[in-house]
C-alpha cells in the first residue's frame, strides 16, 4: 500500500501533562509511547483516558535528548484492552520547533539509508 502521508513519521519518547489546558491545578505527568510524529501532529499510546477535542501539554524527547514542549489537541482515540491509542494535532507550535522535528526527520532518513 502506498503511503500518502504529507510528512515522514518518527518514533520518539515523551510525557503528557494530564490537565486540560485552562484547567485548575498542576496536573499529573504520564508517560506516553509515541508511535509516529510529524511536523503537524502525533500518534501515541498511554494507559490514561483523554478527551477528544481537548488540549493538553506534552514534552517530546528527541534522539539527542533535546526536549520540545508542545500543545496537542486530541483528534481521535481508540481503546485496545487497557491501552488508549490517540492521534493529535499540534496547536500553536513555533516554527523553530517544527524545524527541529524536520531536522530529526532528515537525520533519521539519512541513517536509514546508510543501513
Amino acid at each position: 500500500m502506498e503511503d500518502k502521508r504529507k510528512n515522514k513519521r518518527l518514533e520518539l519518547s515523551g510525557e503528557i501533562i494530564l490537565k486540560e489546558l485552562g484547567g485548575t491545578g498542576d496536573g499529573e505527568a504520564a508517560e506516553i509511547e509515541i508511535h509516529d510524529c510529524s511536523r503537524d501532529g502525533i500518534g501515541f499510546t498511554t494507559d490514561k483516558a483523554l478527551l477528544i477535542g481537548s488540549n493538553y501539554e506534552a514534552n517530546l524527547t528527541l534522539w539527542n535528548k533535546d526536549k520540545i514542549h508542545v500543545f496537542i489537541q486530541i483528534a481521535r482515540a481508540d481503546k485496545e484492552g487497557d491501552i488508549f491509542r490517540y492521534g493529535g494535532i499540534f496547536i500553536g507550535m513555533p516554527d523553530a520547533d517544527r524545524m527541529r522535528i524536520q531536522v530529526y526527520e532528515t537525520v533519521e532518513d539519512e541513517l536509514s539509508h546508510q543501513k
